[in-house]
């Protein structure tokens, strides 16, 4: 067996609550005597998970990023073309089937051109679907789409913050 490092943490910290949750589940409804099974779980998962975020903050503070590369990966293999669906159904009125259609043969267009979803031209769209117009492209970017995610635990740069900040003032 591997030591115990090696193991997925949170493999290890799920199968932790599973025996907690079985032990718990077994007992009657009036037991009042202390649980002797519960502890080693608990303890287990709170080693595994020290241990994890001793790691995270290491590799954290040791990270280096390339922000060309995370913005050219953000806008591979057509991650905008949620937002293009979303866009027929809210500015176009497309039924949202209609709309996934629709973005569909408009990917397999762009795919075939070589091109990304935003270097597409208005008229190779509007011969797929004539709904759609050039307001269109102010969506078809990757900080377009992230700022588009406004409800809660999206990623609008304004959620981003928010969450820092809170985290922020948790840990310190």
């Amino acid at each position: 067996m591997p030591p115990n490092w090696y193991v997925p943490k949170s493999g290890r910290i799920v199968g932790d609550l599973n025996t907690l949750l079985m032990v718990m589940k077994g007992l009657p409804l009036a037991y009042s005597k202390d649980m002797q099974e519960d502890k080693e779980p608990v303890f287990d998962a709170y080693g595994a998970l020290c241990l994890s975020l001793s790691a995270m903050t290491g590799m954290m503070a040791d990270l280096g990023i390339n922000r060309d590369a995370l913005a050219g990966a953000a806008g591979a293999a057509y991650s905008t073309a949620t937002d293009l669906a979303d866009w027929l159904v809210r500015e176009a009125n497309v039924p949202f089937r209609e709309a996934h259609h629709i973005t569909g043969q408009i990917v397999k267009l762009a795919e075939t051109k070589g091109l990304a979803l935003s270097a597409l031209s208005l008229a190779d769209m509007q011969a797929i679907s004539p709904k759609l117009d050039e307001t269109v492209f102010s969506i078809l970017t990757p900080a377009a789409s992230a700022a588009s995610r406004t409800s809660y635990g999206g990623t609008a740069p304004d959620n981003v913050k928010t969450q820092v900040k809170l985290w922020k003032e948790k840990l310190s």
